[in-house]
């Protein structure tokens, strides 16, 4: 038995981030929203990477309330990583530039730790990871 609801309104896809819906903006903005938002995030790419966070799977969860505040929890590929100082307010700023976007918060979080997993087919192919 499918235990999936009718009211679930967290979108959840393989390789890709929760991206919480559950809102009061009218469907149709969210959905404009959730696009430039994630456009943003396809925009900041790690340095010693050829491939965006997106794609690699850096980003872990979206959520959107109503006032159009984003809280956004990602990773990195490993903790050590040279940029992890800067990365998070790479995606601050980036999101924040998105029209209507009240404000941000980035969450540096590390469980479940990041893996190859979570890459894209279109990060694989851009970091010859197959």
């Amino acid at each position: 038995m499918d235990d999936t609801s009718a009211t679930d309104t967290t979108e959840v896809q393989p390789n890709r981030p929760d991206i919480n819906l559950d809102s009061a903006i009218p469907p149709e903005e969210l959905d404009q929203l959730t696009e430039a938002i994630i456009a943003a995030l396809k925009s900041v790419y790690d340095p010693e990477i050829p491939a965006d966070i997106y794609e690699l799977g850096l980003i872990y969860k979206i959520d959107i309330d109503d006032s159009r505040f984003i809280s956004v929890d990602m990773t990195l590929t490993a903790p050590g990583c040279p940029v992890a100082g800067e990365m998070p307010k790479w995606v601050e700023d980036a999101v924040a530039a998105v029209p209507g976007v009240a404000g941000v918060k980035v969450s540096m979080v590390f469980d479940p730790p990041w893996d190859q997993s979570r890459m894209s087919d279109e990060a694989r192919v851009a970091t010859n990871m197959w």
